[in-house]
């Protein structure tokens, strides 16, 4: 028997993702096989795709043909002889990196997420990363306290969509950069809505908050917004970055930004947020934390904003959606029965 699978062949545009087909196998001693309920969509899938990736966590240097797809949701079908962390029909998350655009998924049995039964697939699988990227740089980098002021640099992604959700749980006062059109979701979470194309959010944020901000969030990791970002934060604040610079020579200036505020901090913090420590640190805060997502999820105290959801063999649609620019929330590659006829998500 076979299943399916979307996999990257060459460098290039969604055009270079293309369905093959992969033997199914019974899993190894300490694997489970996963019948894939819901992948993420992300930014670092386009940027390995394209050969761009720098240090985001994704496999420097990744062989092609290979499969992209950095969070999945679904549930345990088969479990190698030695498994004890998971049972057949246990619903996991998995934080994969790469290889989440497929029907079926094999995983190490010890590095698998408890999803609870009852959540939507295609809104738990946001959690997995854009939910706890943004969670983590709120709560663990920056330490947001209630009535904190704080600025969302880049809003109205997936991340950012979280950031303005968890924001407002959390009772920041917020403002948001976006381009206008996507303007509404900002002010549905109550924060202030920046247009980086007419306005200058640094004379705004001067005028608003003379004080300066206790917290930036900065998604896009250029140079510009960090010198403004950390020009504009009050003393003791914190300025955190996540996500990926445009080039090597990018990623040096912010290494040396991030070596210059820690040696002369100014009464000022920046800080670097990357998920690789998942893997080389200790695993525990990430667990406990997306059960603090999933509980949100539960009791619909988080709602994640998804723009459009696609079959999993329509990756490539998928991701041209995603470069397209005009993406608002999150895009979900979903399994085709969780679809109904009209193309959405049950």
């Amino acid at each position: 028997m076979t299943y399916r699978c979307v996999a990257a062949v060459e460098v290039g545009s969604p055009h270079v993702l293309r369905v093959i087909e992969k033997d199914l196998r019974e899993p190894t001693k300490n694997e489970v096989l996963i019948k894939v309920l819901a992948s993420a969509v992300t930014r670092p899938d386009i940027t390995v795709r394209k050969g761009e990736a720098l240090y985001s966590g994704t496999p420097l240097g990744q062989k092609f043909p290979f499969v992209p797809g950095y969070a999945v949701i679904g549930d345990v079908e088969t479990v190698g002889e030695e498994v004890r962390q998971a049972e057949i029909g246990d619903r996991v998350g998995v934080l994969t990196v790469t290889g989440g655009y497929s029907e079926y998924l094999y995983w190490r049995s010890d590095r698998l997420i408890p999803v609870p039964g009852a959540v939507d697939p295609a809104e738990a699988v946001t959690l997995i990363l854009n939910h706890i990227v943004a969670y983590q740089c709120l709560h663990r980098a920056a330490k947001v306290q209630a009535g904190d002021k704080i600025l969302i640099i880049g809003a109205s992604g997936g991340i950012g969509t979280a950031l303005l959700q968890l924001g407002k749980l959390a009772d920041l006062t917020m403002y948001g950069i976006a381009s206008k059109e996507k303007h509404q979701v900002l002010i549905n979470s109550g924060a202030v809505p920046i247009d980086y194309r007419t306005q200058d959010y640094f004379e705004v944020i001067q005028d608003a908050e003379p004080k300066g901000l206790d917290a930036v969030i900065d998604g896009m990791m250029r140079m510009d917004y960090i010198e403004g970002g950390l020009s504009i934060l009050r003393k003791g604040g914190v300025m955190v970055s996540y996500g990926e610079p445009e080039s090597i020579g990018s990623l040096f200036r912010v290494l040396a930004k991030l070596a210059k505020v820690k040696l002369l901090p100014n009464g000022l913090s920046y800080k670097l947020y990357g998920t690789s420590s998942y893997f080389l640190f200790n695993r525990q805060p990430y667990l406990d934390d997306w059960a603090a997502l999933f509980n949100l999820l539960e009791k619909r105290m988080i709602e994640p904003v998804i723009m459009q959801k696609f079959p999993i063999l329509e990756a490539a649609l998928a991701n041209e959606l995603l470069e397209s620019g005009e993406v608002v929330g999150n895009v979900v590659l979903v399994a085709p029965e969780l679809l109904d006829q009209s193309g959405e998500g049950k």
